[in-house]
């Protein structure tokens, strides 16, 4: 979901891409990564790979750390090996959502779940990576991938006329595109500006519930309903509150985040 979009974020700056898929790369082959990366010599490498699946992730945690923690490690040593920067993709739940302000790069991440916690390793192993940087985002979609849009959709077309949707998790909604946007724009400037590296946040405004997500996507064909986050019996505990302080992006880039709105209007058409 986001690789393509950076993908199209680069094409169409006149880069040169070179995308691989799962099955041109198993980046949890530290032998096969740094074959590709001596062979094709990058500039930048930006890792989209990831396990997403946060609730399966309780039940194969070495499998999520496996790709989101120590594959990482492999790219940030062949990135070593050509002096190429690392971007690699975090996210919001490396935090625990006790705090009730938005959360700093520098804020001490304490993260609830299997998947959290393999994102935080992945973290730490892109450090190892002497030019990196870790964008920390959240709660993603966009048209290339499954994603929360889709799934309140795809409800609605099969008939529920009542949906069930947790309103206590607030957090920072983000268009893939825009992501994709900001990858770009941080990856130009950290190439050459130590300045810029290490932990920068990106997400989309304003933040919101869920709930609140839930109704802007549904608009007036299905009655939305908040429930409380033990309703809703999913494996993984969820921060309460996780919502990114993207203030070190506005600074380096001297740009708002882009609103998650307009995002949401765009995908709308895209994927009607």
């Amino acid at each position: 979901m986001a690789g393509r979009d950076v993908c199209a974020a680069l094409e169409l700056r006149g880069e040169t891409v070179l995308p691989l898929t799962k099955s041109d790369l198993d980046i949890v082959n530290a032998v096969a990564v740094r074959e590709a990366v001596h062979r094709t010599q990058p500039d930048v490498i930006v890792n989209c790979a990831a396990y997403t699946k946060v609730d399966e992730a309780e039940a194969n945690e070495h499998l999520a750390t496996a790709i989101n923690g120590s594959a990482v490690e492999f790219l940030a040593d062949a990135a070593n090996d050509v002096d190429a920067l690392l971007v690699q993709i975090s996210t919001d739940f490396v935090f625990d959502g006790s705090k009730r302000t938005p959360y700093e790069v520098n804020d001490v991440p304490a993260p609830l779940s299997a998947y959290g916690r393999s994102k935080l390793a992945g973290e730490k192993a892109a450090s190892i990576a002497r030019k990196h940087i870790v964008l920390r985002t959240s709660w993603l979609f966009g048209v290339h991938g499954p994603n929360f849009v889709e799934a309140i959709r795809n409800q609605v077309r099969n008939g529920r006329k009542t949906l069930e949707v947790v309103d206590d998790q607030r957090g920072r909604p983000t268009y893939t595109p825009h992501l994709a946007d900001a990858i770009v724009r941080l990856a130009q400037r950290a190439h050459i500006d130590e300045n810029v590296r290490g932990i920068v946040h990106y997400a989309d405004a304003p933040d919101c519930t869920w709930f609140d997500f839930a109704r802007a996507i549904v608009g007036g064909e299905a009655e939305v309903l908040p429930i409380s986050s033990d309703g809703s019996k999913r494996p993984a505990k969820r921060p309460a509150y996780s919502v990114l302080s993207t203030e070190r992006y506005e600074r380096i880039t001297g740009l708002k985040p882009e609103s998650w709105e307009e995002g949401l209007r765009e995908y709308l058409r895209q994927r009607p």
